[in-house]
This record gives C-alpha cells, sequence and structure tokens, in this order.
C-alpha cells in the first residue's frame, strides 16, 4: 500500500434493524457511502464483494482504486454515520486476534507488583491471540457476567490491519503488508488471567464480546500511525494516556517478528499493545461494573464508546 493517497474510513454497517452488513466509507461531511449501493448507481463493476470487509482488504490496491471515486462522486444526502449501526470493521474475522504483551515501558513497569520479581522487558515481542467471538462493535455493550469475572479491565491499543499475505517479512517490507488501523480494546477478566482456573492468559483475554474495535479502519496511506495519542476514559474519567511513538517494539518489528515462520493473512488483526493507566495495577485495583462507559480513542481514527452491560 505505498502509493500516496488520502487516508479513507471505512466500516461495517446495518442499515437498519434486521438488514444485512453492508460496507461503508466515510464522505467528507460526515455521512455513509453505501459502496454496493453506489457501484450499481454509478454503473461501476466491483474486484470485491461491498458486503464483506475481508473481500475487499483482500482486494488490496485495486479496491481502494475502486472506492475511491465511489466517495468522491456519491450522491448527497445519505444517512449520517451516527444513524446506522456500525459492526467491527470486521465483524467475524478469520483467524484469533493477534496481540501484544509489555509493548510500553511504563505499563510493563506499572505491573512488576504483580509479577515473578526479577523480570526484564523481553528481548522479543511477547504474542497471544484473543478469540474470534471476542470482536465486538465499536459502541456495542460488553457483557459482564459475575459468575465469570468481577474483575473487567481496559487496555486501549492502536490495531493494525494486515493487507497482503506474508511470511518472514523484514522490517523494511513489513508495511507493504499493512492495510490500515482502528481502535481497539483488549478487554481483559484479570481473574480468569491471573488466578482462576489456574491462570488463562487465552481466556481471560477472549471473553464474548471483549474486544471491541473501530469505529472504523483507516487506511494505512495517508495516515502516520507513529506518533498518535492513545487515550482510554471509564464514565468520562481518563485512566490510560499515552502515545504510539511509546511503543518498545514498532510496527515494523511486531509484523516481522509476527511473521517469522507464520504465515500472515489478509483481514489479521494485530493489537499492539496498551499504555500504563490500567485498572488491575492501581491500588487499589478498579474494574468495570455493569453501568459504565468504557471509552478507546485514538487521534486520528475514532472512539469506541462500550457501556458494561449485565448478563
Amino acid at each position: 500500500m505505498s502509493e500516496a493517497r488520502a487516508a479513507m474510513r471505512l466500516f461495517s454497517f446495518v442499515p437498519s434493524p434486521g438488514a444485512p452488513i453492508r460496507v461503508g466509507a466515510l464522505s467528507p461531511d460526515g455521512r455513509v457511502v453505501d459502496l454496493g449501493a453506489e457501484a450499481r448507481r454509478q454503473s461501476v463493476s466491483l474486484s470485491f464483494d461491498p458486503a464483506d470487509m475481508l473481500s475487499l482488504i483482500a482486494a488490496g490496491k485495486r479496491a481502494l482504486v475502486e472506492v475511491q471515486p465511489l466517495v468522491g462522486n456519491s450522491a448527497p444526502g445519505g444517512p449520517r454515520v451516527e444513524d446506522v449501526r456500525l459492526a467491527a470493521p470486521i465483524p467475524v474475522p478469520r483467524r484469533n486476534v493477534h496481540c501484544v504483551g509489555w509493548n510500553y515501558v511504563e505499563h510493563f513497569e506499572e505491573g512488576k507488583s504483580l509479577r515473578d520479581s526479577g523480570q526484564t522487558l523481553p528481548e522479543h515481542p511477547v504474542f497471544f491471540t484473543k478469540g474470534t467471538n471476542a470482536v465486538n462493535g465499536p459502541y456495542d455493550p460488553i457483557p459482564y457476567d459475575p459468575r465469570v469475572s468481577t474483575a473487567i479491565d481496559w487496555e486501549v491499543e492502536l490495531a493494525v490491519i494486515v493487507g497482503r499475505r506474508g511470511k518472514n517479512l523484514s522490517e523494511e517490507e513489513a508495511m507493504d503488508h499493512v492495510f490500515g488501523f482502528c481502535a481497539l480494546n483488549d478487554t481483559t477478566a484479570r481473574d480468569i488471567q491471573q488466578k482462576k482456573h489456574g491462570g488463562q492468559w487465552w481466556k481471560g483475554k477472549s471473553l464474548d464480546g471483549h474486544a471491541p474495535m473501530g469505529p472504523w479502519i483507516v487506511t494505512a496511506d495517508g495516515f502516520d500511525w507513529s506518533s498518535r495519542r492513545l487515550v482510554s476514559r471509564v464514565n468520562g474519567v481518563v485512566k490510560q494516556d499515552g502515545n504510539t511513538s511509546q511503543m518498545y517494539f514498532k510496527v515494523p518489528r511486531l509484523l516481522a517478528e509476527l511473521s517469522l515462520g507464520l504465515t500472515l493473512e489478509p483481514g489479521d488483526i494485530l493489537a499492539t499493545g496498551t499504555p500504563p493507566g490500567i485498572g488491575h495495577a492501581r491500588k487499589p485495583p478498579e474494574y468495570l461494573r455493569p453501568g459504565d462507559v468504557l471509552e478507546s480513542e485514538i487521534e486520528g481514527i475514532g472512539v469506541l464508546r462500550n457501556p458494561i452491560q449485565a448478563v
């Protein structure tokens, strides 16, 4: 995705209750451009399925070349983006969400008292995954079930969306495999992750609905990921306030290491780690409760706003 073009904002949306998901783009005045409807109106044949974000991503540069004039020549008067329901940009990922632990030094330091003494910053990125059912919409409720967990924590993160298949990538070529970026909250059940059932990183990170993401994918061209403010708020109170420039391992290094012996596929999601300010490391610890509203914001991308809802 190295050719210069303005970044676009692409999303999956439901135009009305009960309607199937469609793929849209955000117009400059904040309106929804339904890519399938616009292609029909403009008599344009598309190289991708306009009801499937994964299809658009897999079509790569060709799809972006097709989308840009659809947005530029779209019919006026479409619905405003706040008047439709946004799903996760990739509502059903084909694979687990790839995640990185301890990728901000201050976050590593704030959790020292919770880990084995003597542990040092890793020489290589620490990867884990979140199950596909964890993925949630940018404004949808995060379920809270006290039978499962009472220690639900927040972790705002920049997510990288892979655009091209690749394996054993060098750092120099890694960014050519990036389709775009979005916000993601690696919501975590700390009691499951740390001790319940013997300590379960995968399950503690993978509860249904515990990876809200979006609100859209900002395409890689025209977007500088390297210095973006990340903020999480609970009920309007700032809990995390960091910057992607503080990443210990930068995005090219993460992609190079992740792809070593492991093929990356179009539509893969990589959450790149969280800055300090998590609830679990506070004294006393703080956790989300039913009725809370969790906001996750990344400068230049947008805000996720997820209520915590009792099951």
